[in-house]
């Protein structure tokens, strides 16, 4: 598929800068070569390592033994491991902080779990989740913030959770001439509005691939939002 035939007109014309951006970097769309080394792959790879050491029986069985600390050790660590950390290191260091007490580390453990492996509307377990992580011990640094409370759902359910780091998303929305509902505390209507901007992307991207998952969602989000991009424009 060459970069001719995918550039079809689209009816916003944010939407069609966006789709032009996309495809200057990833003439090929999502089966693009260097879109795979420098998007995909690495949160892919993530993604894989979290089925296999953190799966939900993996999860259950050490919040069961009450291995509350190590489950959250090792979401952090998949988090680190990533060839580009999603969290910024003030982030993690306000994590580490707050999962070092076992009070903060149960909360942590529990609520990752229920968020991502719990009965109910997603909803409520985001609106929960949120609340756990807002209530998660900290020192100086807040711990409530976008990227956290997004990160893991990603890593872990990428067919379900989108990862959101505010000022890209921000500026690709806009670009993209999508209102999104953004408000810089984690809330559920945030959220929503984002899962919509996604629903949008999808649909508009199909014949670029089509979108695999959230992780293709986000990485077009990034590339036509991120400065990171703006540079080699």
């Amino acid at each position: 598929m060459t970069a001719t035939l995918i550039q079809r007109a689209l009816p916003a014309s944010g939407a069609k800068r966006a789709r032009r951006r996309f495809l200057h970097f990833f003439p090929d769309g999502f089966a693009d070569e260097t879109y795979l080394s420098w998007e995909r792959d690495y949160k892919w790879e993530a993604h894989q390592q979290w089925a296999t050491s953190l799966n939900e029986d993996a999860m259950r069985a050490m919040i069961r033994a009450g291995q509350f600390a190590e489950l959250a050790a090792a979401a952090v660590r998949l988090e680190s491991r990533t060839q580009h950390p999603m969290l910024f290191s003030f982030e993690k260091m306000a994590l580490r902080d707050a999962v070092k007490t076992t009070t903060g580390a149960r909360l942590f453990a529990n609520g990752l779990y229920e968020f991502l492996h719990g009965p109910g509307e997603m909803e409520k377990k985001f609106t929960r989740w949120c609340e756990v992580v807002g209530a998660l011990p900290r020192r100086q640094t807040r711990v409530l913030t976008w990227p956290l409370v997004t990160v893991f759902g990603f890593l872990a359910q990428p067919k379900i959770h989108l990862f959101l780091k505010p000022n890209t998303i921000k500026q690709a929305a806009k670009r993209y001439g999508f209102e999104l509902a953004y408000k810089s505390k984690p809330n559920w209507t945030t959220y929503a509005s984002l899962l919509d901007f996604a629903k949008v992307i999808r649909k508009d991207t199909r014949d670029l691939g089509p979108p695999r998952d959230m992780i293709d969602i986000q990485s077009f989000m990034w590339a036509i939002g991120s400065d990171e991009y703006d540079g080699m424009m």
